[in-house]
């Protein structure tokens, strides 16, 4: 496998984007994987591909719809369930899609080994993590191994944005020059708005929340 390659799951969101940037700093050759997932807002793959035509990366989109099938409840693809404005007490929220980290993962395992690509990108963080148990680091460092067993190869989970907060991630981008491009150009919206966002879903307080405390440190 290619020590020198680096595939990244971008869905056209702050996080992924901010990975994408990450992995052409740290890596020769960078290619990005999507995926339609029957989600509301297909918009963000759209926005994805910009954004990877943008940076100069190899681009695809794989549908994987079945995801939103196999389970009921969740807000992100279905449109007649009301949002959870914040996370309940006793379970994750709504927003959460089962399994979606672990397909999306798995996918892109099986597409790295076949483009001899040895090293994966993804922007889940445990600290900004919503409560979705397959952000977790200790998920993320299972499934590698499991990945790795499964198809005897030695894949590399990266999770650039693991141990820091929305206004670290600010920072890093900030840093690889691509404050705009992640400000302006990517969809974090739970509601499907570009950008600064719809300013009162769950995603767009914690984003909004993260700028705000970043400029603050920036300009104090």
């Amino acid at each position: 496998m290619n020590r020198n390659k680096a595939l990244v799951v971008l869905s056209g969101g702050q996080d992924s984007t901010t990975c994408l940037y990450w992995a052409k700093k740290h890596f020769e050759e960078v290619y990005a994987i999507s995926f339609k997932y029957g989600q509301k807002h297909e918009l963000e793959v759209e926005l994805a591909r910009r954004i990877a035509s943008k940076a100069g990366v190899p681009f695809e989109v794989k549908n994987v719809s079945f995801i939103s099938e196999l389970s009921t409840g969740c807000s992100l693809t279905d449109n007649s369930i009301p949002m959870d404005s914040d996370k309940p007490a006793d379970s994750v929220p709504n927003t959460f899609v089962p399994g979606r980290n672990m397909f999306f993962l798995s996918i892109a395992a099986v597409y790295a080994r076949e483009h001899d690509i040895m090293n994966i990108v993804t922007g889940v963080s445990q600290t900004d993590f919503s409560g979705y148990p397959d952000c977790r680091d200790s998920f993320i460092r299972s499934l590698n191994v499991t990945l790795n067993l499964a198809m005897d190869e030695q894949f590399v989970i990266h999770t650039p944005l693991m141990w820091i907060d929305k206004a670290e991630t600010w920072k890093m981008a900030d840093e690889l020059g691509i404050f705009d491009i992640i400000r302006h150009e990517t969809l974090t919206c739970y509601n499907g708005i570009p950008g600064d966002g719809c300013g009162h879903c769950p995603a767009c307080k914690l984003r909004r929340h993260g700028l705000e405390e970043y400029l603050k440190q920036k300009y104090k």
